[in-house]
């Protein structure tokens, strides 16, 4: 197959890591910059160009789309599904788990274990806000933040008053969670590959923090996955629709809880936790499902 992979580095690992796959199972690989990708939409022949050159046609596409450049990278995506490309995962999923207000909306009527979480516009819906969530000590999210920036708890009401009042004022989005004291500043990364759990790992903050992203200096370390944590984490990803996703659950009192549904999950931090091959494996889901997908569209034409 002819695969092409939608990053904006050559040289990251997780980029790396797939092309290294790729070859090694005899695919001819292309690494764009979706940034660089520009599009001809008409009615006749749609086409992909790039520095002054039609594109070719891929049989599949792996985005590795940064938050940052969502809407481009989407629109790009979404041009190569016009022109019959296979996406690994879909453009319309990626859009649903980059809103993170409207991916809780969705796993909360699914009956999908979340944080209890808050969302208001006005100041003067703060304090009952904060009284929805359990009270202080809470979090509150930057609806844009990623790698957990944009991500504080508030240890006192007060606090927590100033801080969303503050965000607010900037006219920034934020929603506002409840702390679950009893998962310890750690998380775990369920890695999703169709309706499978492939590989997990717990992830510690360091002392002092309670974000566990190893963006920011957590550790990443080798864990068992209850049946219900399986289950749900599964159930996440199928819910946003992603065919491959990094689903983040917390262990809580009353079961996992569901943070995030990320839909380019790193590869480092899992590989290297698990001694896993994650990225033959993601190759290998494509393999398998890119020929139904081709056999779909030639039966639609």
């Amino acid at each position: 197959m002819r695969i092409a992979i939608l990053s904006r580095n050559a040289k990251l690992y997780s980029t790396r890591r797939l092309v290294e796959a790729c070859e090694s199972r005899g695919h001819t690989v292309d690494v764009l910059d979706p940034l660089r990708c520009y599009m001809n939409i008409n009615a006749r022949e749609s086409s992909m160009h790039m520095k002054g050159r039609i594109l070719p046609q891929y049989d599949a596409v792996i985005p590795r789309i940064g938050a940052s450049i969502t809407f481009f990278g989407t629109a790009v995506l979404r041009q190569f599904e016009m022109m019959g490309t296979y996406p690994l995962n879909e453009s319309v999923a990626i859009s649903r788990s980059r809103d993170k207000l409207r991916s809780l909306q969705l796993l909360s009527r699914k009956g999908i274990g979340l944080p209890i979480t808050g969302f208001a516009s006005q100041p003067q819906d703060v304090p009952d806000l904060i009284d929805m969530v359990g009270g202080a000590p809470l979090v509150i999210k930057l609806l844009e933040g990623t790698q957990g920036i944009g991500v504080v708890l508030a240890e006192t009401r007060q606090a927590a008053e100033s801080v969303i009042e503050a965000f607010m004022g900037l006219k920034s989005h934020i929603m506002v969670q409840e702390y679950i004291k009893e998962a310890g500043g750690a998380d775990i990364r369920c890695l999703v590959i169709g309706d499978k759990v492939i590989a997990a790992m717990k992830r510690q903050a360091k002392a002092g923090e309670f974000r566990s992203n190893l963006h920011r200096g957590g550790s990443a370390s080798l864990v068992k996955l209850t049946p219900a944590e399986r289950a749900t984490a599964v159930k996440a990803a199928k819910t946003m629709g992603l065919n491959v996703a990094g689903v983040d659950i917390l262990r809580s009192n009353h079961g996992p809880l569901v943070m995030e549904v990320n839909s380019s999950p790193g590869l480092e931090g899992i590989e290297a936790a698990t001694e896993k091959d994650v990225a033959s494996q993601i190759v290998s889901f494509i393999e398998k499902t890119a020929k139904a997908h081709k056999t779909r569209t030639k039966g639609k034409g």
